[in-house]
This record gives structure tokens, sequence and C-alpha cells, in this order.
């Protein structure tokens, strides 16, 4: 005997037709990352694409026209990001709207650190909306990554509290690099050092993340 299993009108499961795509890794890293390294690039060869492309010099020096692609590539990632998986994750888009704000406003005014200062305004706004939702008894990264992985809530309080604090980190290491170092030093540490310390902390995680699991004790 059959087993009858309900369709959408157009004969389509509907979990499957209203699950939006999942996230491949390779794709979201390139979504993430590709904004960053245009920023690197775009900056390396400032001095010589205001040469090849004058108009360019309207916009300020080379960090000014690497602001200025960075906010393209970040508006070009939120709308694939859109396209292909049908939302916005929160923290890319809280990220995206401080870059284009700053960005707009350091075009604008042409001071460069509005540019400079993005950083420590994502994640000092970041570090403090997490550890201040514990000071309240949420714990908001549950609310961000509950779909990639199930935790107690043990295991979430204390992952958001690393998380808030790490934030708090990558703030005070961006004025520290910002404020002591070259336009050129500050650029290359936000591509090449920013996203592996993140990495390594990331990775760092893994073992509280497995010991507070809860796929493995359902399973149990």
């Amino acid at each position: 005997m059959m087993m009858h299993q309900d369709k959408t009108p157009n004969g389509t499961d509907p979990v499957s037709a209203s699950a939006p795509p999942k996230e491949a890794p390779g794709t979201k890293l390139l979504l993430e990352l590709g904004p960053l390294l245009v920023f690197f690039f775009t900056n390396l060869r400032g001095a010589w694409l205001i040469e090849h492309f004058p108009a360019l010099g309207q916009l300020g020096g080379p960090l000014f026209v690497a602001s200025a692609a960075f906010m393209v590539a970040t508006l070009i990632s939120l709308t694939v990001s859109k396209m292909v998986y049908r939302h916005l994750p929160l923290m890319p888009l809280v990220s995206g709207a401080i870059v284009i704000v700053f960005g707009a406003l350091g075009l604008y005014l042409q001071n460069e650190v509005f540019f400079k200062m993005k950083g420590t305004i994502i994640n000092t706004l970041f570090g403090v909306a997490l550890l201040g939702g514990l000071l309240f008894g949420k714990s908001l990264l549950g609310h961000v990554f509950n779909s990639a992985f199930q935790l107690d809530d043990a295991g979430w309080k204390k992952l958001t509290f690393r998380w808030g604090v790490f934030f708090l980190f990558l703030a005070a290491l961006n004025e520290i690099v910002w404020r002591n170092f070259s336009d050129d030093t500050w650029v290359a540490f936000k591509v090449w050092g920013t996203m592996p310390i993140t990495v390594l902390f990331t990775l760092s995680q893994m073992p509280l993340i497995l010991r507070h699991s809860l796929e493995g004790k359902e399973d149990a």
C-alpha cells in the first residue's frame, strides 16, 4: 500500500518548496571575503587606477577609491546573497549597512577616518549586543546560528560570551593598527590579519560546540 503524501498545488513537496537553499561554505566565504579582497587590491593599485581613469581621482586618493569599490562590492555581495539564499543574514546585513553609511560619509566629507572607524564600530556593536544580551538572560548568538547547529543553554551562553569578548578584541585591534601604522598596513591587516584571526578563533570554539551539542544527546 502506497503512503499518501501531501503536495502543494503545483505538485511539489511543501517542505522542500519553502525551505531556503542550504548555504555552501565555499560560496558563503567568497561572498564575505570578496569585498575585502576588492578593497585590498583596489587600494594596492589605486594610484594606477587614478592615472589610467582620471575620473576616479574625483573620489580622492587610493584609499578613497578602494573604499568606493568596497561599497559597490558589498552591495553586490548582499544582492547575490539575497538572490541565492532568498534571505539576508543579520550580521552581514548590519555590517553592510555600516559600510555603506560610513563609506558615504567618508567620501562626502573627504575624511578617511570614517573608513578606518567602520571596523571598530561594527565589532563594538556586535560585542556590546552579545554581552548586553547576556545581562538580560538572552543568548543572542543562538538566534543567529541556531540553523547551523543546536546547543544547550549553557553552550549558547558560553559561546555568546566568548564571541562578545572577541568582537571587542577586534575593535580594539583595529584602533591600534589604524592609529599607529600606515594606510597600506591597515588595509593589508583588514584582509590578511583579521580574517585568519577570526577563522582561528572560530576553529578554537569547536571543542565547546561539540561538548554542548544537542545532536549527539538526542541520538543517544
